[in-house]
């Protein structure tokens, strides 16, 4: 093995979940040799990108140059991963260089697999298809909202996972609430057309949410799959659970892709059978490389694929990942948590908080924020302070709202 450069820990994916446990690290371990691999030029807030799609956030706010997040004591090697070799501890780089590590942690994200509804791709952007799930047309979902005042507004949401299972509701109840108070709702037949059975996976949560979806008088397609768009004509084709399919008109169609590691994590020895990055779930130790962690959105833990649950996974994998070498005595456990503020009404949020199992997991008691109910201070969490604690806290190791649970 020819390595070009060889590091103690080496962090790929410059995200959420990679630049958050870089930190982590850092913080613990100042003399760490630690490098992220990322060839990405911009790092994304990307639960912004929902307010972006109702007109509450402007797009520029949600992004700042990846340079500007990676930790002061972390080398950065912009390129991108082409393949590992956890038998030998080393990484390929696109260019063939390989970088050595003692311990990895990988934190891909996942991928947005636009090419899985057919036509999907020619048309996003344009023809009133949009999606909140992508920084250049979260900006095109507002501008559609704004402008239709009547017709048939499309929602779509794929067989899970997905990133936020929430967002694909939360775009049709933001634009709804826009309509609603421009006074032509009665004008436009929203339908949410969701590949799952029910309309969220934790129950304490769905009283709330359709007391909503009646304000709204939007149609729930339960088990009705996206499959093909035809962007000219205006014509979304849905197959549903017992393989039939269905064209239907729009106006407009807000859409969230299906989703999938990337290709070369699912291309790796590192994935499951199903294409994730298989780890504990408690420890987000890989199970088969005992060097290796992995935390986000590509790896194979049954909880929501959240930034909330990054934040949380970050000081586990960190403190695990020291333990294992030596330099802390105690490891500890992640719980599952993630949380989904469902951004019910400009103002007004239902705070979700669950962990492994739909088990709740509130961070405040309920007299000061019911989270199983819509509430102002919800929103003003989500809208106000969860971006700075993001970019002040969270990626700089400040670990606010996280509890890890610590084993002996």
């Amino acid at each position: 093995m020819n390595e070009s450069e060889h590091y103690d820990v080496v962090v790929v994916g410059g995200g959420s979940g990679g630049i958050a446990v870089a930190a982590s690290l850092l913080k613990r371990e100042r003399g760490l040799r630690l490098a992220i691999v990322d060839p990405a030029d911009t790092h994304f807030y990307q639960p912004g990108w929902t307010m972006v799609g109702s007109g509450i956030f402007d797009p520029e706010s949600t992004g700042r140059p990846l340079s500007s997040v990676i930790p002061k004591n972390a080398a950065w090697i912009k390129k991108a991963v082409a393949g590992f070799d956890p038998l030998n501890n080393c990484v390929e780089l696109d260019d063939g260089s390989l970088v050595g590590y003692d311990r990895m942690v990988v934190a891909p994200g996942l991928k947005l697999n636009w090419d899985a509804v057919e036509g999907l791709k020619d048309t996003l952007g344009m023809n009133g298809v949009t999606s909140n799930y992508q920084y250049k047309t979260a900006s095109y979902t507002w501008e559609l909202v704004q402008n239709i005042k009547k017709g048939k507004a499309l929602f779509t949401q794929p067989p899970m996972p997905i990133k936020c299972a929430g967002a694909p509701q939360k775009a049709m109840y933001l634009s709804a609430d826009y309509w609603y108070r421009q006074g032509v709702i009665d004008n436009i037949d929203i339908q949410f057309n969701t590949a799952t059975p029910g309309l969220f996976g934790v129950a304490e949560y769905v009283p709330a949410l359709m007391e909503y979806v009646k304000k709204y008088d939007a149609t729930l397609n339960f088990q009705n799959n996206l499959v093909k768009i035809d962007g000219e004509k205006k014509v979304a084709t849905f197959k549903n659970s017992d393989g039939v399919t269905e064209d239907t008109d729009f106006d407009m169609i807000h859409v969230c892709p299906p989703q999938c590691a990337p290709d070369f994590i699912r291309q790796s020895p590192l994935v499951d059978d199903a294409g994730w990055i298989d780890v504990d779930q408690n420890t987000l130790q890989h199970k088969r490389y005992a060097n290796i962690w992995a935390l986000g959105d590509g790896m194979n833990a049954p909880n929501a694929k959240t930034a909330a649950a990054a934040r949380a996974q970050a000081p586990v994998v960190a403190i695990n990942l020291l333990h294992h070498a030596g330099k802390l005595p105690n490891s500890c456990h992640y719980d599952g948590y993630g949380s989904c503020p469902l951004t019910v009404e400009r103002g007004k949020i239902v705070l979700a908080e669950f962990g492994y199992g739909g088990a709740l997991k509130p961070s405040f008691p309920k007299f000061i924020l019911d989270g199983e109910q819509p509430t102002r201070l919800a929103w003003i969490l989500k809208a106000n302070m969860l971006p700075w604690i993001y970019w002040e806290a969270m990626l700089k190791g400040r670990e606010w709202m996280t509890n890890p649970i610590h084993q002996v």
